[in-house]
């Protein structure tokens, strides 16, 4: 999967913003309150509305009138993507169309919609077209011997309509775009990493699997890693016997009292140290290892502010593994960041900038500056310019 393009219009203060050309590492720089986390809360707001419904997604960010842009209540949410993603095995450009609104005092999904080029030639084509509850979903895309009128239309009617048709239609294997969107949305992570959630961890159950939003699992993820790939598990601890020294070994042991915990063995001391008493750089690391070599990578990650409590030499090799994270698993990855040294990693593609102008956000992507882009040619490093000024409009006056 590789986020292409994306339009955004009337989602707080993201009142109409557009980003093109998406790179697989994408850095995105603001001043608090400028909108970096609400362009976060985008991605996180449609895998909440295929969970659950639009209803509970926007019920848990205050409801329609608190996500909808100031002065526009009247005007739908917009949310309109385009990506590349396989069907049918075959890679295809996806556009993904969706207006949410409200009628009588409840939220409606207005318009949802799913197209794509069959061929080389010819306009996209609609395979799922709903509003209000009801639309047309093709069941027979992957018959090309098939001309578009000869596509196979099924008329449905959803539960409600509130819930995305790519999630009633997704679970079927007969309406593969819709099915094979769904799948995508909804492996799709964001992470905002607690480390004293991650110090602490859960009492018991939960996901194992992956790494949590907060990292509150990371204790019985690297116990599921290590019993289960262990080979990945020892190039995570390779990887931390580099960054952090002395460490030479990680183990998950259970506690007496039944706790999952993590051992932590440094070479120049003989008795090894548990997590509880790991520094808060040492265990963001090893998490965000955990997060980064997790056996099934997921198609889009977002990761807020990665520099907390990580010495700043550490930043730039951090980029690198998110960098290679998106290339070694086809995905993407979205950073958000105020760190001048993280920001040095970065080349000039991958990075925007976020100003707030008039209460809404605007999205400047650094290659199209001028200026900024004849700096980096002539070797001057991303966290440098950013601090001198030289990303107009970014910083709090």
């Amino acid at each position: 999967m590789r986020l292409q393009t994306l339009r955004i219009k009337n989602f707080k203060a993201l009142r109409d913003v557009e980003m093109t050309d998406i790179p697989p590492f994408c850095v995105i720089v603001g001043a608090n309150g400028s909108g970096k986390s609400t362009l976060f809360n985008v991605f996180a707001f449609l895998k909440d509305a295929l969970t659950y419904n639009v209803t509970r997604a926007l019920e848990d960010r205050g409801g329609f009138r608190e996500v909808v842009s100031r002065g526009s209540e009247s005007e739908p949410i917009e949310i309109e993507m385009q990506l590349k993603l396989e069907i049918t095995g075959k890679e295809r450009l996806v556009t993904y169309h969706l207006e949410i609104g409200q009628e009588s005092g409840r939220p409606v999904v207005l318009r949802e919609i799913l197209r794509y080029k069959r061929g080389e030639s010819g306009a996209p084509f609609h395979f799922l077209d709903f509003g209000r509850g009801t639309g047309v979903a093709v069941s027979n895309e992957e018959d090309f011997s098939k001309t578009d009128a000869e596509l196979k239309r099924e008329m449905q009617t959803l539960d409600s309509p509130d819930i995305l048709a790519i999630k009633g239609l997704g679970q079927f294997q007969r309406f593969k775009a819709a099915s094979a969107f769904r799948q995508m949305l909804e492996n799709w992570r964001i992470s905002d990493l607690h480390v004293e959630a991650a110090r602490i961890g859960q009492a018991s159950g939960g996901e194992y699997n992956h790494l949590s939003r907060n990292g509150d699992n990371l204790q019985r993820v690297a116990k599921h890693i290590h019993q289960y790939h262990p080979e990945v598990f020892s190039k995570i601890v390779e990887r931390m016997s580099v960054r952090v020294p002395g460490i030479k070994s990680i183990t998950p042991i259970e506690a007496p009292d039944g706790r999952l915990i993590l051992q932590f063995e440094d070479g120049s001391l003989k008795t090894p140290f548990i997590d509880k008493y790991v520094s808060d750089g040492t265990l963001r690391m090893f998490a965000y290892l955990m997060l980064l070599y997790d056996p099934q990578p997921f198609p889009l990650l977002c990761v807020e502010e990665p520099e907390n409590q990580l010495y700043p030499e550490l930043l730039y090799e951090l980029a690198e593994e998110f960098r290679d994270y998106a290339r070694r698993g086809d995905g993407q990855v979205f950073v958000s960041t105020h760190s001048p040294d993280f920001l040095n990693a970065t080349e000039l593609d991958e990075v925007y900038w976020l100003v707030k102008e008039g209460g809404y956000t605007n999205i400047v992507r650094a290659s199209e500056d001028e200026q900024v882009a004849t700096y980096m040619r002539d070797g001057d490093k991303m966290g440098y310019l950013w601090k001198q000024g030289f990303f107009h409009g970014v910083h709090p006056r």
